[in-house]
């Protein structure tokens, strides 16, 4: 009696990103917030970091002046640590925990998609790093700036001053703008907001867009600090009047 073999089919792996499906066990959620607090609160607040950043543009004065309307804003305390501070630790660990138990196939499968994921997780382990030195030593040490808004743009450019400190600056605002824009592509993506590829592809544009403009604007503040010669030595409070030099006194000379 003949029997019939079934052929043997091999799987192969699903490309693209996939959408988050309940099934994935307690980690939907999880994820879910993840993806979610990466846009709003984290991503809303460092569009609003680097547009009040891009007033060093109109000098030490108008900076500080952003700077002091920003801690001006009723309850900017609670808020700061409510909409700021958490959010952005919650999304940076829980993130570091996704890096850190991934694993990187672009050595087997070089698709578009496993570099982005490749290149997400060495980004944000960058902005990772660099916003826990930049939030302790712009923010906690130092000259308080919520107490003395005038010193902000001289405490920025003092430490800019220094080489590695301006590399730093500039690597984390490229990194962390590619970071940003590629993880709304990534969201779309994932909450099935664009599910073709199509969408995907378009939408994926309008990302690379809208990053290179916030990295521009970015990379534009960094320059006001360090590369305008019209700020170079920025006073130390910026709301301080200008010292009043008096004219050295004429002596006539005694006539003869």
């Amino acid at each position: 009696m003949a029997t019939s073999v079934q052929p043997i089919t091999t799987r192969s792996p699903v490309r693209g990103v996939q959408p988050l499906h309940p099934d994935a066990g307690h980690s939907f959620l999880w994820r879910k917030l993840h993806s979610l607090s990466g846009l709003v609160p984290v991503g809303a607040f460092l569009i609003e970091h680097i547009l009040s950043n891009v007033e060093a543009l109109n000098g030490p004065l108008a900076y500080a002046q952003q700077v002091r309307l920003l801690n001006s804003l009723p309850l900017v305390r609670v808020l700061e640590w409510a909409f700021i501070f958490i959010p952005l630790a919650f999304h940076a660990l829980y993130g570091l925990e996704i890096a850190l138990r991934g694993r990187a196939t672009v050595n087997i499968y070089p698709w578009a998609g496993n570099w982005g994921y490749l290149t997400q997780r060495i980004t944000g382990l960058i902005a990772f790093a660099y916003i826990i030195q930049h939030v302790w030593r712009q923010r906690f040490s130092g000259v308080m700036l919520p107490e003395h808004p005038g010193a902000a743009f001289a405490k920025v450019q003092h430490e800019l001053h220094n080489p590695w400190m301006l590399a730093i600056y500039i690597v984390a605002m490229i990194a962390t703008c590619w970071h940003f824009s590629y993880g709304i592509w990534l969201f779309a993506a994932k909450w099935g907001i664009t599910p073709g590829n199509r969408a995907r592809h378009r939408f994926g544009q309008l990302c690379a867009a809208f990053g290179t403009v916030l990295c521009i604007l970015g990379l534009s503040s960094i320059y006001a600090f360090v590369g305008n010669p019209k700020f170079a030595n920025a006073p130390d409070d910026a709301f301080a009047p200008p010292a009043i030099t008096q004219p050295a006194p004429v002596v006539t000379p005694p006539a003869q």
